[in-house]
């Protein structure tokens, strides 16, 4: 399969669902340059795939973002395509325990992080006429879990920004676009589901049960799928696709 060329894309993460959209992308013949908070997860990637490269960098950091902007333009002479995939889930509690600091940390990562990339490989796209950026948002925008308050404002702040960079930045030719995931087979999602299942007293299949009752799919989504949709963005195929905050979910109707 080479559906992307020499497509050059940026992913932020280098860990669980970025690293398989890195892989998906390399598997498809893109160029891809990747990063992450984590020493050990930079690695990680870059042993298991020498043509990639990837630097520590935190997104939430403007000479951070600078600095890996510059790394992966110099490395890939330019980027195509980011995909913003970082994220933290921020605190699980009632809007009164919240502290200004745990609100700003999220806000940071989650979408100070999107807005720092995007402002940094915006030149570069404008200049060559092309581009794609693809902020990974959530379904819990639509859901509304309780005591989630700064991660769902957070996400629903990157799917305001989507569609105010697809207009500012469509006449350059360039695509904005977000992916809202439901629950995401993986490591964290099965933590979730352990502790919630330890706090309700039944076994984790049992929760895991209850909780995807309300997809209407009944099914979490796996990580390719989430990969398979950006690939699809970044292509000719989604050549007139800009501004759409685009759900691969299963249909989430609610969320405890």
């Amino acid at each position: 399969m080479n559906e992307l060329g020499a497509c050059r894309v940026l992913v932020t993460g280098a860990d669980t669902t970025a690293r398989v959209i890195s892989e998906c992308f390399l598997a498809a013949g893109a160029r891809v340059f990747a990063c992450d908070v984590r020493r050990d997860a930079v690695d990680a990637l870059c042993a298991a795939h020498p043509a990639m490269d990837a630097v520590v960098a935190d997104v939430s950091v403007e000479d951070d973002v600078t600095r890996l902007v510059a790394a992966a333009e110099s490395h890939m002479g330019g980027i195509d395509a980011l995909i913003n995939v970082v994220g933290v889930a921020g605190p699980a509690k009632p809007v009164e325990e919240i502290t200004l600091h745990e609100w700003r940390s999220t806000f940071a990562v989650n979408t100070d992080g999107v807005f720092l990339t995007a402002r940094a490989v915006a030149p570069g796209m404008k200049a060559r006429r092309q581009g794609s950026i693809i902020n990974i948002s959530t379904a819990s925008t639509r859901t509304l879990p309780v005591n989630r308050s700064p991660y769902i404002s957070s996400k629903a702040a990157v799917e305001g920004l989507t569609r105010a960079l697809a207009r500012e930045l469509g006449p350059h030719n360039v695509r904005v676009n977000a992916i809202l995931p439901g629950g995401i087979n993986g490591e964290r999602m099965r933590g979730i589901f352990h502790r919630m299942a330890e706090e309700r007293g039944i076994s984790d299949a049992q929760f895991a049960e209850e909780a995807l009752k309300h997809v209407s799919m009944r099914t979490l989504i796996e990580p390719a799928e989430i990969a398979d949709m950006a690939l699809f963005l970044c292509s000719d195929r989604a050549r007139h696709i800009t501004g759409q905050l685009i759900a691969v979910d299963g249909h989430s109707e609610w969320e405890q």
